[in-house]
């Protein structure tokens, strides 16, 4: 099961106000993007119905509603897709050595965590082990 919270995160620190409904949106995309795609590649969604799920989630069904998958197990695609507005983290560290992030230059002289004249995408590799956080729904 994947259940999308609410919670918002940086860097891996977990920022202490919730982004309401976020979890609800996150998981609604996710649940169409898949049923559209399905059929161009397989994928680890079983169902979004909580009524669907077993029953030992029952206590859980209002939490649950809107913000959670059944899942298969998979093997996950290690990459990430980041758009990037401001200049901070590691491509803060990428521009410091190269000018660039992700290949694609940037002006001369911009200082960390400048906003970017235009977004940037910038793809990278997923960690094999993300963070994890114990709260509330």
């Amino acid at each position: 099961m994947i259940v999308a919270t609410d919670r918002i995160s940086a860097f891996d620190v977990v920022m202490p106000n919730p982004v309401p409904g976020k979890g609800i949106i996150l998981t609604q995309l996710s649940k169409f993007w898949f049923g559209i795609t399905e059929s161009i590649v397989p994928n680890h969604l079983i169902s979004t119905e909580v009524k669907e799920f077993r029953p030992f989630v029952k206590p859980y069904e209002r939490d649950l509603k809107d913000r959670s998958m059944l899942v298969k197990k998979a093997k996950p695609l290690p990459v990430e897709c980041i758009v990037r507005g401001y200049l901070s983290g590691s491509g803060w560290k990428d521009y410091q050595s190269s000018g660039k992030v992700c290949g694609i230059p940037l002006p001369v002289g911009l200082k960390e965590s400048d906003r970017l004249d235009k977004p940037i995408f910038a793809p990278s590799t997923k960690a094999e082990m993300a963070h994890t956080t114990k709260m509330s729904l």
